[in-house]
C-alpha cells in the first residue's frame, strides 16, 4: 500500500513538473498559437475573497469567465498541495504568464488591459503578483488549524472586551443624567422656577446623554465588526475595507477642517461685520421710531418696518459674500440644498410675495397704525400687530382677528383713531319719532340723553340731525364723539338707555307707526315699571358693559 501511495504521488509530481515545459513550449510557439480577442463580458478572478485580476479577452475560444473558473481550481489545488510558491511573472511572445512554483496559473493577454484608464500588461502583471501571494497565502493560512485556532480566541477576547466596554458606556450614560439632573435641579431651586421646567430640563439632558452614547456605542460596534473581520482569512478583506473607510474619513473630515478653516475665518469675519452694521442701522431707526431724530422722508411710524427691511437685505448681502467662503459650498450636497430652496420659493413666491407687497403698501401708505380702532371689511376693533404677512385686530368681543395684508389692502379700511380734536370721528345713533311730536323736543331730549352717557367728550358738542323725512316718521340721528373707541359697545350701551329713560320721563313714544289710526295711549313705559320684576337696579347696573 505505501509503494502505490509513494507511486501515484511521484506520477502527481512528474506531471507537475512536467506542466512548465509544456506551457513553455506553447510560449515559444508562434504568436498564431495563442489567439486572444476581446471579450464582451469581463470576469474577475477573486481567490480567497481578494480580487487578483479581470480578465477581458477570449483566448482559444475560451470566456474570460471559464479562464477565472480555470486558474481558481488550479490555485486551489496548489494550495492542497501546500506549494504557495515562488510566485512569478514570465513575459512570452503573447502576454505574460504569472507562475506560482513549477505551475503556471494566470495568463494575462493584451486584450485583458483596459486601456480606457491607461493600464499596461506589465503593470496588470506587476499589481496581480502581490495581491495572488497575499490571497495563497491567507488560503493557506485558512487551511492551518493551530492559527484558525489562535484567530477564534483573538476574536473571542475582542467580543468580551467589546461588550465589557458597552456596558461601561451605559454605566456612564446612567451615571452622567443623574449628576446632570442634580445640577439641573440645584439650578431650578435657586432660580425659582417651576416643576415643569425641571421637568423639561431633565428631559433634554436626558435625551442628549442618550444622543453622546448611542454615538459611543455606534464607534465600538463599528470597530469591534473591524476587529473580528480581520482575525481570520476569508473575512480580512472586509475588515481591512470597514477600517480604511473609517480611517479615509478620519483623515478627509480633518483635512477638510483645516483646510476650511482660512475660509471660515473669511466668512465670519463677514458675517461679524454685517453684524455690526445692522446694529447700527437698527439703533439709527429706534431714534427716528422714538423721535429723537426727524428725517423728512422717513416717519416714526414706517421706521420699524424699515429696519427690518433694510437688516433682512443687509443679511443678504452678507450671505452672499460670505457664500464661496464657507465649508462645503462646491459641494453637490451644498447645490442640491440650494436647488430644493430655489424650488421651494419659485412654488410658493406668488402667494408670498403677494403678502409682503401688501404688507408693505400697508406701512408705507400709514394707512395703519398700532392702537387705532379700525374697520377692515367687516372687522371692527383696535390693531395691536402689523406684520410682513398679516394684521392683527382685537375686536369689540376681546377676539384677535388675523387678516392676510392682501384683504387688507384689497377690503376698504376705516381708521376712527386717526382724527383729534374738532376733526374726531363721529358715532351715530337714530331714532325714528311721529310727525306729532315736536322735532325740538326730539332734540332736546337726544341731547340731554347724551349729558348724561359718561365716556362721551364734551367737546365738540354732541349734534341731532334730521337725516331723514320717512312716510310715517322722521329720522334724527344722534352724532357723539366717544373718549374710546374701543369702549363703543358700553357707551352705546348707556346711551341708549338714558335715550328710553328720557323719552319714557316726557311721555314721548319712540315707535314708527305703519298706522291707520293713534292708538288710545301713548306707547311708553311709566316710570314705576322700569324695573318690574324680574329686573333689579343694581344687577341690571353690574351687567352692564364697562364704559371707561
Amino acid at each position: 500500500m505505501r509503494e502505490r501511495h509513494r507511486g501515484r504521488v511521484l506520477a502527481l509530481l512528474a506531471v507537475v513538473w512536467l506542466l512548465p515545459a509544456v506551457l513553455y513550449a506553447q510560449a515559444a510557439a508562434p504568436t498564431a498559437v495563442v489567439v486572444a480577442e476581446p471579450s464582451s463580458s469581463p470576469a474577475p478572478l477573486v481567490f480567497a475573497n481578494r480580487p487578483i485580476v479581470t480578465y477581458r479577452a477570449k483566448v482559444l475560444g475560451r470566456e474570460p469567465a471559464e479562464r477565472a473558473v480555470s486558474a481558481h481550481r488550479a490555485l486551489d489545488d496548489l494550495v492542497s498541495l501546500g506549494v504557495t510558491g515562488p510566485i512569478s511573472a514570465r513575459p512570452f511572445e503573447a502576454g505574460i504568464a504569472i507562475s506560482v512554483g513549477p505551475r503556471s496559473v494566470i495568463v494575462l493577454t493584451p486584450p485583458d488591459v483596459d486601456e480606457l484608464t491607461g493600464e499596461t500588461l506589465d503593470a496588470a502583471a506587476s499589481a496581480a503578483v502581490p495581491r495572488l501571494r497575499q490571497a495563497l497565502d491567507e488560503a493557506a493560512e485558512a487551511h492551518n488549524p493551530a492559527l484558525m485556532m489562535r484567530a477564534a480566541a483573538a476574536a473571542g477576547f475582542g467580543l468580551v472586551a467589546g461588550c465589557v466596554l458597552l456596558w461601561g458606556i451605559a454605566r456612564l450614560r446612567r451615571f452622567l443624567v443623574a449628576r446632570l439632573a442634580a445640577v439641573a435641579e440645584r439650578t431650578v431651586a435657586r432660580s425659582g422656577l417651576a416643576d415643569a421646567e425641571y421637568v423639561r430640563t431633565s428631559q433634554m439632558l436626558d435625551r442628549a446623554a442618550r444622543a453622546v452614547v448611542f454615538m459611543l456605542q455606534l464607534a465600538v460596534l463599528y470597530i469591534l465588526c473591524t476587529f473580528v473581520l480581520r482575525r481570520f482569512p476569508y473575512t480580512r478583506p472586509w475588515g481591512e475595507t470597514m477600517r480604511e473607510s473609517l480611517l479615509d474619513m478620519l483623515w478627509q473630515l480633518g483635512g477638510s477642517m483645516v483646510g476650511a478653516l482660512p475660509g471660515l475665518f473669511t466668512a465670519v469675519v463677514i458675517f461679524a461685520i454685517t453684524r455690526a452694521i445692522v446694529r447700527l442701522v437698527g439703533m439709527w431707526f429706534n431714534a427716528i421710531e422714538a423721535g429723537r431724530l426727524t428725517y423728512r422722508w422717513i416717519f416714526p411710524e414706517t421706521a420699524q418696518a424699515t429696519r427690518r427691511l433694510s437688516s433682512t437685505l443687509i443679511w443678504l448681502f452678507g450671505i452672499v459674500a460670505a457664500y464661496p467662503y464657507l465649508p462645503g459650498s462646491e459641494t453637490e450636497a451644498f447645490k442640491g440644498v440650494g436647488v430644493f430652496l430655489g424650488l421651494m420659493v419659485t412654488l410658493g413666491s406668488s402667494g408670498f410675495v403677494n403678502q409682503i407687497m401688501g404688507g408693505l403698501m400697508v406701512t408705507y401708505s400709514r394707512a395703519l397704525r398700532v392702537g387705532d380702532f379700525v374697520k377692515i371689511g367687516d372687522v371692527e376693533g383696535t390693531v395691536i400687530h402689523l406684520g410682513v404677512l398679516s394684521t392683527k385686530v382685537r375686536s369689540l368681543k376681546n377676539e384677535e382677528v388675523t387678516i392676510p395684508n392682501a384683504v387688507v389692502v384689497s377690503q376698504t379700511t376705516t381708521d376712527y383713531s386717526r382724527l383729534i380734536g374738532d376733526d374726531a370721528v363721529m358715532t351715530e345713533t337714530s331714532v325714528t319719532i311721529g310727525y306729532d311730536t315736536p322735532w325740538r323736543q326730539v332734540q332736546a331730549l337726544l341731547l340731554q340723553a347724551a349729558e348724561r352717557t359718561p365716556g362721551l367728550k364734551a367737546a365738540p358738542r354732541p349734534m341731532v340731525l334730521q337725516t331723514g323725512l320717512e312716510d310715517f316718521y322722521v329720522k334724527y340721528t344722534l352724532m357723539v364723539y366717544l373718549e374710546s373707541q374701543a369702549a363703543r359697545l358700553g357707551v352705546l350701551d348707556a346711551l341708549h338707555a338714558n335715550i328710553q329713560d328720557l323719552f319714557n320721563e316726557h311721555g314721548v313714544q319712540i315707535m314708527s307707526p305703519n298706522y291707520v289710526f293713534d292708538p288710545a295711549a301713548p306707547k311708553v313705559v311709566d316710570r314705576a315699571k322700569w324695573f318690574a320684576a324680574p329686573a333689579d337696579r343694581a344687577a341690571l347696573s353690574d351687567a352692564r358693559p364697562a364704559r371707561s
